[in-house]
């Protein structure tokens, strides 16, 4: 099952809305997959880099990390703490090492880069939306995955969107029959997926590609070559999002362009209450094609 959603928006003057559009999106999409929910929201960027990070224990783990990090940095580090998570803002390619002192204290990178920040856990996506505060996050665009485990357990890890790249993460909707063997593969690349979810495969086979010289559209193509399967991806980037379905796309896919925005569903009732819809291009995505919005 899994639901997946999209959102792009051209008019600028909708990006206070973003969260609250997705949010409304992605609750739609629940009974496609109850178990857990991840959202990508790319917002502003800042000029500087940053880290999302998460933590079972964010009392203990984040008290006095921003301090403890700057010192171990030797430059200031910012820290917004929501629930179970914070966004770390990193003075100018540090991230390296910032890494490395994370992994130290037992905190987990849910991504990095300077637009990107992702936010996802285990629970209903009307429960995992209110503790994150979603509908009053803002952007330009933004993806979500509401998961119904199939392969691997109901974690937080285990949740969607996937980042494997800078500003650069990927929600599924199938399964891959030859994830294990691309995961050895991308292992001996230096692309090891830390999970046991195939969609970790998926998303490390495209920064690996990416890391070979290919363009996005390039290692959206490959997938169709190299990952044997069937599939839906959405990929955000800092500049926009993608999509590709397998080439028999037995799985349910619909997008809706306006003026305003791009949006993808899984279902066609995840768009419904968009602003405009009435008089948006609807259509179902064509198999082993890939479409690409950038800002």
């Amino acid at each position: 099952m899994c639901g997946i959603v999209g959102l792009f928006l051209k008019n600028q003057e909708l990006q206070p809305k973003l969260g609250d559009l997705l949010t409304d999106m992605l609750i739609t999409m629940t009974d496609r997959g109850p178990d857990s929910a991840g959202i990508a929201i790319y917002g502003n960027d800042g000029g500087k880099p940053k880290i999302t990070v998460q933590s079972d224990d964010p009392e203990t783990a984040f008290r006095g990390l921003d301090a403890a990090l700057s010192d171990a940095l030797g430059d200031t580090v910012g820290m917004r703490v929501i629930d179970t998570h914070a966004v770390l803002t990193l003075p100018e390619g540090t991230e390296p090492e910032a890494r490395v002192f994370l992994a130290g204290k037992g905190i987990r990178v849910m991504g990095s880069g300077h637009a990107m920040e992702i936010f996802k856990e285990v629970g209903l996506p009307e429960q995992v939306a209110a503790r994150f505060h979603l509908r009053q996050m803002a952007g330009s665009h933004g993806i979500g995955h509401t998961r119904m485990a199939t392969e691997s357990a109901v974690t937080t890890l285990g949740a969607h969107p996937f980042s494997t790249g800078a500003d650069q993460c990927l929600v599924h909707n199938g399964s891959l029959s030859n994830h294990n063997q691309m995961r050895r593969e991308l292992t001996q690349k230096g692309f090891a997926p830390e999970t046991q979810n195939d969609t970790e495969v998926a998303a490390c086979y495209i920064s690996s590609r990416l890391a070979e010289g290919a363009s996005l559209s390039e290692a959206l193509e490959g997938t169709l070559q190299d990952l044997d399967g069937f599939f839906t991806f959405v990929v955000g980037t800092r500049n926009g999002f993608g999509v590709v379905r397998d080439p028999v796309a037995c799985k349910p896919a619909v997008m809706a362009e306006t003026e305003d925005y791009v949006a993808f569903g899984s279902e066609y009732r995840a768009l419904a209450n968009l602003p405009g819809i009435e008089s948006a291009r609807v259509w179902e995505p064509e198999p082993a094609t890939v479409y690409f919005w950038e800002r």
